[in-house]
């Protein structure tokens, strides 16, 4: 259940008391309101460093570009804390558009990966993203297991295809030389990535 504050003294010690503890790393300002996620779980967390690596294995390791995990990405130079989102993990190649002002980003990401989770905005941030002109967007979600590669077109971010158990066809990048698709795991499904030049493989 969501609940509003319109406490200041509420406000003010809330959003301390979760800068001091750290729990403020993932929140968010949607159009200046405050937007505290949930923090996510262990699986969670164990694909996203999954995802950290591999990317950073493929791209930053390589000279390619940067990777980072929960980067601060915004519309605006100035003000940014205004209205920004935290992606999960985010590609910006060298040849990118997007911009580096030290605390945030501004422009659109090369890639970026969300992981949805309970109760948080992963999918209501696709306009955003696309507003921003983010070029690919890997979403994946765990119930039920499905991994969808949006791409930029025509001004919006649209599904290029998904991934399932049942259908685990190969998702191709055109932003990074990789494909994605869905596999068996023994604990739960993995995400098979590709790399469409050599061949390397990488089970997340």
């Amino acid at each position: 259940m969501a609940t509003l504050i319109t406490d200041p003294h509420w406000e003010q010690q809330i959003q301390a008391e979760r800068r001091a503890t750290g729990a403020d790393c993932y929140d968010e300002a949607w159009e200046g309101t405050q937007m505290m996620t949930p923090f996510p779980n262990n699986e969670h967390q164990h694909l996203v460093s999954r995802w950290t690596m591999v990317l950073g294995d493929v791209i930053e390791w390589s000279g390619l570009g940067r990777v980072l995990s929960g980067t601060n990405l915004s519309d605006r130079k100035d003000d940014w804390t205004h209205n920004y989102r935290v992606p999960d993990v985010a590609v910006f190649l060298k040849d990118g558009a997007a911009k580096d002002f030290g605390t945030h980003w501004v422009g659109p990401a090369d890639f970026l990966v969300e992981v949805v989770s309970p109760d948080d905005h992963s999918r209501e941030k696709i306009p955003f993203y696309e507003q921003i002109g983010v070029r690919e967007l890997l979403l994946i979600d765990r119930d039920p297991w499905v991994v969808e590669l949006y791409r930029y077109a025509d001004g919006g971010l649209a599904l290029s295809g998904s991934s399932t158990l049942d259908d685990s066809v190969a998702l191709a990048s055109e932003a990074l030389p990789l494909t994605f698709r869905l596999v068996p795991g023994d604990e739960r499904p993995q995400i098979e990535v590709t790399h469409s030049e050599d061949g390397k493989q990488w089970q997340v």
